[in-house]
Formats: C-alpha cells, sequence, structure tokens
C-alpha cells in the first residue's frame, strides 16, 4: 500500500493547548494513521491532533457533549468521507490511564489517538460489542506502531 507523501502529510497536524505536545515522531505517527485510515478503506482531508489539559478537555466537554466528567479523549468530527475533523485528547487523562495500566506512556497516548481515528472512520464504543470490536482494532493498529 502507498503512503501519500508531501503534502499530505500536512493534514495531519498535531497542537497543543493548555499542556505541552508531546515528544514522538510527528511524520511516523502520521505515516500510521494515514495507513490505518486506507487499511479501513477510508480516506481523509485533514486531522487536527490536540493535546490539551483535563480542564481544557472538560471544557469542551460540558460545552459542546453536556457532559461533566473528565474523558481521555474528544472527537468532533466534520465530515466522514474524506474524514475532517479533530480530536482533543487530555494529556492529564494519557498519563493516569498509563500509570493505573502499568503500561508506557506512548503506548497509552497511541492507543488514544487510534481510538479517535477509529471513531473517525465509524466504529463505536457505545454497546458492549463495538467496543469489543473497537478494542481489537486498537490492539490490531497498536502493533503497527510500538
Amino acid at each position: 500500500m502507498d503512503i501519500p507523501q508531501g503534502p499530505l502529510l500536512d493534514k495531519i497536524l498535531f497542537f497543543a493547548e493548555e499542556a505541552d505536545l508531546p515528544e514522538f515522531d510527528q511524520i511516523k505517527i502520521s505515516q500510521w494513521i494515514q495507513k490505518t485510515i486506507a487499511a479501513e478503506d477510508s480516506s481523509y482531508e485533514s486531522i487536527n491532533i490536540v493535546f490539551c489539559s483535563d480542564d481544557f478537555l472538560l471544557r469542551l466537554n460540558k460545552e459542546h457533549l453536556a457532559h461533566d466528567y473528565y474523558t481521555d479523549i474528544i472527537t468532533f468530527q466534520y465530515e466522514t468521507e474524506p474524514i475532517e475533523g479533530e480530536l482533543f485528547i487530555s494529556m492529564d487523562r494519557v498519563k493516569e490511564n498509563a500509570t493505573e495500566r502499568n503500561i508506557p506512556f506512548l503506548t497509552e497516548l497511541y492507543r488514544v489517538m487510534i481510538h479517535g481515528v477509529l471513531h473517525m472512520i465509524g466504529y463505536g464504543d457505545n454497546t458492549q460489542e463495538e467496543e469489543k470490536l473497537i478494542r481489537s482494532k486498537e490492539d490490531h493498529y497498536l502493533t503497527q506502531i510500538v
């Protein structure tokens, strides 16, 4: 499978709000996300990944989803095909999840990132069956990066 080079890499962008941008190979992660999307027979226009604080994500959760609780990720999808949207990831939640699960921080960060991408592709996690499927997809795609 051919992975686009050049300008398409600029269509997966990383930002930080009220948190530090984590250290990882952005090109490698962009290519991994592209491969995942292609493997799922989907395409994308642009994806912004925003790393933020618990408080920042809580404000988004309250304002846009009327949820008053912390979460590790919120996915905003503006277009479905090609995919266009934003992933907001709480660095505080990712750190806490990694500690609780006794796994490396980057492994948990990548799991949360690919979870959001899988939501954009169309996978849900509202039922036990959907959650089982999305978790198996996460596990599969994590083996391709970590």
